[in-house]
């Protein structure tokens, strides 16, 4: 106690570390409620004080529960990097471009640390940042841009530095992991679902980054980057989202013995890396179909650590706050690693490999009419294109049409087949004749299968 005490009180007498935070939203009052409420226990751990001394947002009369009196104000918030007492700027704005750019790329061309939580940055221009932090001398640090208050980055990054890394991901976005739980238990439609969780602030009232997989493609491309030695193209990677997901499809995973998650899935392979975001059938007995509503979790592997699985809250105030600190003690206490985990000189991206070259299992629900013959025809393009059955599954048999014909024709029902490990190039194939055969009602629906 005596040490802790002596600690705290050397850390109270040193020059304390000057920030200014750029985005006052729900991370950025946060913040400020942390470092406050935490005073003692930041300047024990950072060896120094740590001091809001400057903030930038677009509207002064907003009330956001924290008291702002005695700090700068600035409108303009690129105006942070060149505060004279400013040591360090947080940016906390969000989105690649526009002003959150302007202002990380101007404060370390002024030789100021950084702290963002935006992972759309580092994911897109993550490569150029860190050739110019390199250049400058100063730290870029991004810990809350992944999985919040999960330590993804250090983990990856430092604690599996010695490591090969072979594959890295998990379940990236906690709106999309709420919306598939609550389907799941439910039984309700996805609009339905996606509603809720707008109303109980899991989910933007424009949901498009979240629930169509971007928010977790930037994550992924920057986790991918970090267990790779090189960040990955942005573009490159393969993003898909669960809006195509129907309740008729938790209800047939479940009768198969799995769960549906939106997964992130990077992959070294000798050929390349594979880098994509799209909905997996995961066993119900894996560790990572467990992880339910709101929490993510991040899966890492390497040739000696083996399998790690880390899980949390991936959103909100207080565990992205608490990311966004552990960076500023790092910093004051002048403790900072390569942004990808090495040098910036030469670093170039990696270009994901191309959906084609992907090799899975897989689910397929067909809505087909209830006639004979159909499974052969349906099977025969299958077997054209080299892709060999695991398993089938029909719940039911559908009604017979009415005599008068006033149900257009044949009934119709779902039909589920699963594959064995086969190339998407063949599956991608295929699905477009079966999806033809006029004996399939609408467009057929593909997930892959992970091995959890």
């Amino acid at each position: 106690m005596a040490d802790s005490a002596g600690g705290q009180a050397r850390g109270a007498q040193a020059a304390p570390l000057r920030i200014g935070i750029a985005g006052l939203g729900t991370v950025g009052a946060g913040l400020v409620k942390l470092l406050r409420g935490n005073e003692t226990i930041v300047a024990a751990r950072a060896g120094r004080p740590i001091a809001i001394t400057a903030v930038a947002a677009r509207d002064r009369t907003r009330d956001r529960g924290v008291d702002l009196s005695g700090v700068t104000w600035h409108d303009d918030a690129v105006a942070l990097a060149t505060d004279p007492d400013v040591d360090v700027v947080v940016e906390l704005i969000g989105g690649a471009e526009g002003v959150a750019r302007r202002l990380v790329t101007t404060a370390l061309e002024a030789g100021r640390p950084v702290v963002t939580a935006n992972k759309a940055l580092i994911a897109v221009h993550g490569a150029e940042l860190a050739a110019l932090a390199e250049r400058t001398g100063v730290p870029l640090m991004f810990e809350a841009a992944v999985a919040g208050g999960i330590p993804a980055i250090k983990t990856v990054r430092e604690g599996l530095a010695a490591d090969r890394l072979t594959r890295v991901g998990g379940i990236l976005n906690g709106t999309c992991n709420y919306i598939m739980t609550a389907m799941r238990e439910s039984g309700r439609p996805f609009a339905d679902v996606l509603a809720e969780a707008q109303a109980l602030g899991y989910a933007e009232a424009d949901p498009s980054t979240d629930v169509d997989g971007i928010d977790a493609a930037h994550k992924l491309a920057i986790l991918a980057g970090l267990a790779f030695g090189r960040p990955v193209a942005f573009a490159s990677v393969h993003v898909e989202g669960i809006r195509g997901i129907d309740a008729l499809d938790l209800d047939f995973a479940r009768a198969l013995g799995y769960r549906i998650k939106l997964l992130g899935l990077a992959r070294r392979r000798e050929d390349g890396v594979e880098a994509r975001v799209h909905p997996c059938l995961v066993p119900e007995k894996s560790p990572i179909a467990q992880v339910d509503g709101v929490f993510n979790a991040v899966v890492v592997e390497g040739a000696f650590v083996g399998r790690l699985m880390l899980e949390g809250r991936g959103a909100g105030e207080g565990p992205t706050a608490t990311a966004v600190a552990a960076d500023l003690i790092d910093i004051a206490r002048g403790s900072a690693v390569p942004v990808w985990g090495r040098s910036a000189d030469g670093l170039t991206q990696i270009e994901a490999l191309p959906r084609a070259a992907f090799h899975e299992e897989y689910y397929l629900r067909l809505n087909v009419h209830d006639r004979p013959g159909v499974i052969a025809d349906v099977t025969a393009v299958l077997r054209d294109h080299g892709v060999s059955l695991r398993s089938m599954l029909q719940h039911g048999r559908a009604e017979p049409a009415p005599e008068d014909g006033t149900a257009g024709g044949d009934p119709s029902v779902p039909l589920v087949l699963v594959t064995h490990r086969t190339r998407e190039s063949a599956m991608l194939e295929a699905l477009g004749r079966i999806a033809a055969l006029s004996v399939v009602i609408g467009t057929p629906a593909m997930i892959r299968i992970d091995p959890g």
